[in-house]
């Protein structure tokens, strides 16, 4: 999806609206190798690594795109130079129709950033005084941001820990409250990174809801880095890939899936079972564990193995499923390495 900018509609080619442009993106940090407290002064032994090289890509209005690759991968410093954080070294980034490295007080009132590593809000104050802050910062009116404020801490259910001190949250609620620190203002873009680190099942769940929510009701563009495929599968309509700093995939959910419908994964529990080799007629063992087996069978085989496996095997149990988004990304970034 080089150029997303167009879209199919009953035959009619509709133009759509970019508000994220980025052209040739690169970041090269200069590294010291000599940390020695003398010699470093004479003989540094510098190096340069490129977190980001060369990457184009465009997001238009409302789009949910999931940054994926692995640790180092470049992920977070592309959010931090469209969000004019950090200054690239080459190339152009445009969101909004502003150059984020220019801090325009008007870009910052259209745009949210959340990190999951990073409080926004201030450890000593409570989420409604922060709230108030907020308030004034981005000017909102009284009855916007009580009619807004109300809905979002409903949505996510904080009530009861408006008056409490942020740092005596927890790592969940606070994650909550966050957020809504950060789409306050009704932004128009909402940059997320690792926004369910460190987060339970349920607290997982109500934030990938709530933000599923903000972004098809209030048409938000979000741009979402995790390493949680099901933030992926639940929050997001596109993947773009990158590995060592260049993108290696960028299409939809739904395109990356399709790659994989002739394959499907069957987990098996025997009592006693088969040799590994007559599995292996069937399709690839991923794992193996006494009697549990976890294949990955092309999807015309799997009739021939349930049927096979039906005679005198002493099969417990069997479940089959379709590839997960895990496993798909994984295949991305080894073919990339």
């Amino acid at each position: 999806m080089e150029d997303g900018s167009k879209k199919l509609y009953f035959g009619l080619v509709i133009k759509m609206e970019s508000v994220i442009k980025v052209q040739n993106l690169t970041k090269t940090f200069t590294l010291r190798q000599n940390n020695n407290l003398i010699t470093g002064l004479f003989n540094p032994k510098k190096r340069e690594v490129k977190a980001v090289n060369d990457i184009t890509f465009s997001v238009q209005r409302g789009e949910s795109v999931a940054f994926l690759g692995p640790n180092g991968a470049g992920k977070t410093t592309t959010t931090k130079m469209l969000t004019g954080l950090i200054h690239p070294t080459a190339g152009t980034v445009e969101v909004l129709g502003y150059n984020p490295f220019g801090r325009d007080h008007s870009f910052l009132r259209r745009i949210g950033l959340v990190m999951g590593n990073k409080s926004g809000l201030s450890w000593d104050l409570t989420p409604e005084q922060s709230f108030w802050l907020l308030k004034n910062i981005y000017r909102i009116p009284d009855e916007a941001y009580k009619t807004r404020l109300k809905e979002l801490t409903e949505l996510l259910d904080v009530q009861e820990h408006l008056k409490t001190q942020l740092r005596r949250l927890s790592l969940g609620e606070r994650m909550k409250v966050e957020l809504i620190g950060a789409i306050l203002h009704n932004p128009e873009v909402l940059f997320l990174d690792e926004p369910t680190i460190g987060l339970d099942i349920t607290a997982r769940k109500n934030i990938r809801t709530f933000l599923r929510k903000v972004q098809k009701e209030n048409n938000v563009t979000l741009v979402l880095t995790s390493h949680d495929m099901d933030d992926i599968e639940h929050v997001c309509d596109r993947v773009i890939v990158i590995n060592h700093g260049v993108k290696v995939y960028d299409d939809s959910i739904e395109a990356l899936t399709a790659q994989y419908q002739k394959e499907r994964y069957v987990r098996l529990v025997f009592e006693n079972g088969p040799p590994k080799e007559e599995l292996e007629k069937y399709g690839k063992i991923l794992e193996h564990d006494n009697g549990n087996f976890l294949i990955k069978v092309p999807e015309d085989n799997v009739v021939s193995l349930v049927e096979g496996l039906n005679k005198g095997k002493n099969l417990i149990d069997i479940h089959m499923e379709s590839v997960p988004l895990e496993q798909m990304i994984d295949s991305i970034f080894r073919k990339s390495s």
